[in-house]
């Protein structure tokens, strides 16, 4: 089950989670994360008619800005729960994060994952030598699937968004931004984000808002399956309707999370949508103008950009390309549009 409101005070403070827990987050992944670029292209600014800043996370570890929640909650274990090992479950980015993560600390890890699973995905997650459960998101629940594995090896869940070290672990790429913006004499004015569960976009707005309060910020999701829209407008946990059929299937999970949903109603964050045709067309758009592959689900913002899902003109943009772990037939079509 989502995790309750509980959680959360009405002021949107979760406990363990904050900028003083994102900077902290930082000093732990320091050496272990990549310090991705903060991409920008004259000829997209020209397009879009604002200044756009690219994070990079398709080029972090993993191809998924995942490893550093992932990393930052495992590192926070001690070492009777390291040695029995860590389980996730994930469409794939999650679960090659935990993978590495487990890697780089020692430790086993599994990694369920529903059959739909991009391939590239699963490959990845045992190639850094995580065990892959796979199971059938249309009979079966993946949180069920995982606390099985857990009672049965006494394994520690680390959760895809809906925890604060996870999130506080995402909160660094906002840090980044905010630091590379600065050492290229620019100021965001809005921000937009990914979003599934709302682990990136909390801890990158968090991190965002205390070193640029006023930011205009955005998360994006998928056309028809904006869960967390509809949390922000109900001020409830909302559910996609049914298991998403798209090629979006990064930002297309089941549920939000209470934590990151509290986080972002309090910074009065706005939902835009992306379709799939237009992920397709901002993944060709950033390998012919940012040199980059990005999944469909990591151009969702992107799409919304040069979609003209929001008025930037005159602005200075910074948008989080999320991943880069995409099947060849789908970037092939991606390019072929």
């Amino acid at each position: 089950m989502p995790a309750s409101h509980d959680h959360a005070a009405a002021d949107g403070t979760v406990p363990g989670f904050g900028i003083d827990a994102i900077r902290e987050a930082a000093r732990r992944l320091t050496g272990h994360v990549v310090r991705t670029p903060l991409l920008n292209s004259p000829m997209l600014d020209d397009l879009v008619g604002a200044r756009v800043l690219v994070k990079a996370e398709c080029l972090q570890l993993t191809g998924s800005f995942k490893v550093r929640g992932a990393l930052n909650a495992l590192l926070t274990l001690d070492e009777d729960a390291r040695r029995a090992g860590i389980v996730a479950y994930s469409a794939g980015n999650h679960g090659q994060g935990v993978a590495a993560a487990a890697r780089l600390a020692g430790c086993p890890a599994v990694i369920v994952m529903p059959n739909t699973a991009p391939r590239i995905k699963v490959d990845n997650c045992r190639w850094w030598g995580a065990e892959t459960v796979l199971y059938d998101p249309r009979t079966e629940d993946r949180e069920e699937a995982a606390r099985k594995i857990i009672e049965e090896r006494g394994m520690t869940l680390i959760p895809p968004f809906d925890d604060p070290r996870v999130m506080a672990g995402q909160g660094t790429v906002g840090l980044e931004i905010a630091e590379q913006s600065r050492e290229l004499g620019l100021t965001p004015d809005t921000v937009l984000v990914n979003c599934s569960g709302g682990g990136l976009a909390a801890g990158v707005i968090t991190a965002l808002d205390d070193a640029l309060p006023g930011l205009a910020h955005h998360i994006v999701e998928p056309a028809g399956f904006d869960k967390m829209a509809r949390s922000l407008a109900t001020g409830r946990v909302c559910a996609n309707p049914h298991p998403p059929d798209g090629l979006m299937d990064a930002i297309s999970g089941p549920v939000a999370g209470a934590r990151p949903l509290a986080v972002l109603r309090h910074h009065d964050v706005t939902g835009l949508t992306a379709t799939d045709e237009e992920a397709l067309a901002a993944m060709g758009t950033a390998h012919r103008l940012l040199k980059i592959v990005i999944e469909p689900g990591a151009a969702a913002s992107l799409a919304a950009l040069l979609a003209g899902k929001v008025d930037v003109r005159g602005k200075v943009v910074a948008l989080v390309a999320s991943g880069g772990n995409v099947d060849p037939a789908v970037y092939r079509k991606a390019l072929a549009d």
